[in-house]
């Protein structure tokens, strides 16, 4: 929970910025958007399909004086996505930062294509229908895995693979439109963290692979939990971009690092 992490965000620094954070009724993107909130920020809490909690969160910031909206969306259904964006821009008007949060790929029952339709087309597909919404000085933020952004050098689990490379197709197709992004005022960052302990993903592993958790855990000498990560996350929507564009959180020392 966020409340055990003190928020990184000073009072008011977000006022009137809007922020919508995709996947967000849980983990990692709950608790970033309860550090925008705590900031100021007009946040959208997006779920796909867990609508009370989405709406427990909103209700959990509304109380704490903030100003949040939830918002249910398939990432990977277009009609839907733009339902989204349509309701973000009746309410708010615009956004100012969107955190690409949203992953997943080990669920069952949604296809062999799914890790790649979700972390890769859908996140293109999901900044092409929030870019004429954002403004000048905007920032996108993808959040991503050492797993993941790594796996061209440094295997991962098997079991994690097929997710571990859309992911790392994703983040190059985004980096791929950096170019493009900054020549309509609106920067990108990829933040690439270690096993988050408390993650639905880190759950999903363990289950699969008993004792990898702690394997890594062992290794890197310390894995950050949801809310130490979530605030390197907010973060990297406020501070300046790495020249790279890359925001590594954690230890990387057992990754090869990739070619320059």
């Amino acid at each position: 929970m966020a409340e055990q992490t003190p928020n990184p965000l000073a009072p008011a620094s977000l006022e009137g910025k809007r922020i919508l954070v995709t996947g967000s009724s849980r983990g990692v993107g709950a608790d970033t958007t309860r550090y925008f909130a705590g900031a100021g920020a007009k946040v959208v809490v997006n779920y796909r399909n867990k609508a009370a909690r989405a709406d427990k969160l909103v209700a959990e910031i509304e109380q704490a004086g903030g100003t949040a909206i939830a918002v249910g969306a398939d990432l990977t259904d277009a009609e839907s996505r733009d339902a989204l964006f349509a309701r973000i821009a009746d309410e708010y008007g615009g956004l100012d930062v969107l955190v690409l949060n949203a992953s997943g790929g080990m669920e069952s029952g949604l296809g062999e294509d799914y890790a790649l339709r979700l972390n890769r087309d859908a996140q293109l597909a999901t900044l092409d229908a929030a870019l004429p919404l954002m403004t000048d000085g905007g920032r996108v933020v993808f959040v991503t895995s050492h797993q993941a952004h790594f796996i061209e050098t440094t295997p991962t689990m098997p079991e994690y693979e097929p997710v571990a490379r859309s992911k790392r197709a994703g983040e190059d197709a985004l980096l791929a439109r950096a170019s493009e992004l900054e020549a309509k005022g609106v920067s990108l960052v990829v933040v690439s963290g270690d096993m988050i302990e408390g993650t639905i993903t880190a759950t999903l592993l363990e289950r699969l692979n008993p004792g990898a958790i702690g394997e890594r855990r062992e290794a890197a000498g310390k894995l950050y939990n949801v809310a130490e990560f979530a605030a390197e996350v907010a973060l990297a929507a406020v501070e300046p971009v790495p020249a790279d564009r890359v925001r590594l959180v954690g230890d990387t020392s057992s990754f090869a690092p990739l070619a320059p």
